[in-house]
């Protein structure tokens, strides 16, 4: 209403509302857009605005069909923000150190190995049971149910696997059936466990702080993608079901490379 007040000249009315072009409502949006309000609230407001035409349609009969013509300011998805290859490797092969008992060290150094190695969320790496559990000697190869109820197959590495077996010696319930990784209690892991521990692990040692459990799956895509891997065995490692999710990493590499080449250019 502020807004309209300056657009036209004068405090809006009931007549005022029912006569506004489309025109005049994509004015507005626009002047919101060029204060800096991103998409994501401009929709909002939007939102709002049809609900608030909806009242005087019921409350005062005012109708104006020109609020419907309006399409929904796009938002984008932030692009994945990836830790370095050091830092990434640093989390999986250091992150005990923020705990002083052995069976604590051991269960945190196996999850975050298997973020970074495999590439899993949070929420899958708790789900597994011990019945799961890539060992040494054993088939490198673990199953996954992702969002959707969607399994996929995802290759662990040695070091994973022996991280993995070191923990299942402390474990306090080996048994098939019990949660791979368990907390104080022996419930099953709560994710917020483990994400108090990477921020403790962060702050200790000067990490972004974009440096969470889910920053360790974009790490390991990000990683794969510069290393050379195609974007559709990418895909089927993260459990993607669109390729266009997963196309999302290429932005990232690029954007990394202009950053280098920026800063390594004679004339950058």
């Amino acid at each position: 209403l502020g807004f309209l007040t300056r657009h036209i000249g004068a405090e809006p009315d009931l007549a005022t509302l029912a006569g506004l072009r489309a025109a005049d409502l994509r004015a507005w949006l626009a002047w919101e857009a060029g204060k800096g309000i991103g998409a994501a609230t401009r929709s909002r407001h939007l939102s709002a605005l049809r609900s608030f035409f909806r009242f005087l349609a019921r409350r005062h009969g005012v109708s104006n069909p020109q609020v419907a013509l309006l399409a929904t300011p796009r938002t984008h998805k932030p692009l994945p923000r990836a830790l370095s290859a050091p830092e990434a490797r640093a989390v999986a092969e250091e992150i005990g150190e923020v705990s002083d008992l052995p069976a604590t060290q051991a269960r945190d150094t196996a999850l975050f190995s298997l973020l970074y190695g495999s590439g899993l969320r949070i929420a899958e790496a708790l789900a597994l049971d011990v019945a799961d559990a890539p060992l040494p000697g054993s088939d490198a190869m673990l199953r996954v149910t992702g969002k959707g109820a969607r399994q996929r197959i995802v290759p662990v590495l040695p070091v994973v696997r022996e991280a993995i077996a070191g923990w299942l010696r402390l474990h306090p319930s080996p048994a098939r059936d019990a949660p791979l990784f368990v907390g104080e209690k022996g419930g099953r892991l709560n994710p917020g466990v483990a994400q108090r521990t990477l921020r403790d692990f962060r702050r200790q040692h000067g990490l972004p702080e974009h440096a969470t459990p889910h920053a360790l799956r974009h790490s390991f895509a990000t990683h794969l993608l510069a290393g050379g891997a195609d974007l559709r065995s990418i895909q089927d490692l993260l459990g993607h079901a669109s390729l266009s999710t997963t196309q999302r990493y290429t932005q990232v590499d690029t954007r990394a490379l202009l950053e280098v080449w920026h800063r390594t250019h004679p004339r950058g």
